[in-house]
């Protein structure tokens, strides 16, 4: 019943709020820096418009400010912003066991939630090149992605869209690939990744991957980012593939689970429990 009082409310704002389609700018310009509350200046973004609806009918529940499950994702972020700042840490990869655990609705909820804090940014990347999914679960429309980047040197300011959501920016759509794995060990990706959390600094990057029993993608890409995050079905993943899927990434790396549609309480869906490496 809440779930859809947040989408008749988005389809409230969308219908009261929305501008005749030839007034729209192409992007939004605000001047000052990034940082200090100021959110980034979206000029070399690909404008996009959110179905905000849409969105929250397929579980991007942090797009509504008042939806319980955005205190868990609240807690997620800060648990983990915590850990990474002392560190200097800005890229975080988002991955699970095996499919269908929630990984990119994670990936996509935390991102949300970082981006609604007062000096926090947020860039969230889809690197399943299997299948894109982000910009399908956002509504929104993309012919270009990493992929696109990686082969055929399409510039990375021509990939970043901007979901008209202050502080957020996202990477989605355009092709898949086969051989994955052996994109995401190539040197081209490997200097993309360094140069992404060069330039963006002062945003967090979340990379959303393949379950790590799914292949080598995940596996491969762990070396590249500071803190990996993992998606765990509360009753639906074997405590055998957990570990072994924990046996796959480095240890120093590890910011804990989360623990999806857990029935700790009825409105728990979500809850993050953080293992210390030995």
């Amino acid at each position: 019943m809440k779930l859809q009082k947040a989408i008749d409310k988005a389809k409230e704002r969308k219908t009261a709020a929305a501008p005749p389609e030839r007034e729209r700018p192409s992007v939004r310009r605000i001047k000052g820096p990034a940082g200090n509350g100021t959110p980034p200046v979206y000029s070399e973004s690909k404008c996009c418009e959110l179905d905000e609806a849409g969105a929250i009918n397929s579980r991007c529940v942090c797009l509504s400010a008042d939806t319980p499950v955005l205190e868990f994702f609240k807690v997620l972020r800060t648990r983990m912003l915590q850990h990474a700042k002392p560190k200097g840490w800005n890229a975080f990869m988002i991955t699970s066991a095996r499919p269908g655990e929630g990984k990119t609705m994670t990936a996509i909820n935390l991102a949300l939630a970082i981006a609604k804090t007062f000096n926090q940014t947020a860039i969230l990347v889809d690197c399943d090149f299997h299948q894109q999914k982000i910009h399908r679960y956002l509504g929104l429309e993309s012919d270009r992605g990493i992929v696109d980047y990686l082969l055929d040197g399409v510039p990375l300011k021509d990939l970043i869209i901007w979901p008209r959501i202050e502080r957020l920016t996202l990477i989605s759509g355009g092709r898949t690939i086969a051989e994955s794995a052996e994109l995401l060990e190539s040197k081209r990706m490997k200097e993309l990744v360094a140069e992404m959390k060069d330039r963006y600094g002062d945003r967090y990057l979340i990379f959303d991957m393949p379950p790590l029993l799914s292949g080598a993608d995940a596996l491969t890409f762990a070396q590249l980012v500071d803190g990996i995050v993992m998606v765990v079905e509360e009753g639906g993943t074997p405590i055998k593939e957990v570990e072994k899927a924990l046996e796959l990434i480095p240890k120093e790396k590890f910011l804990g689970f989360v623990l999806n549609k857990a029935s700790i309480t009825k409105k728990a869906y979500y809850s993050y429990y953080r293992q210390d490496a030995p």
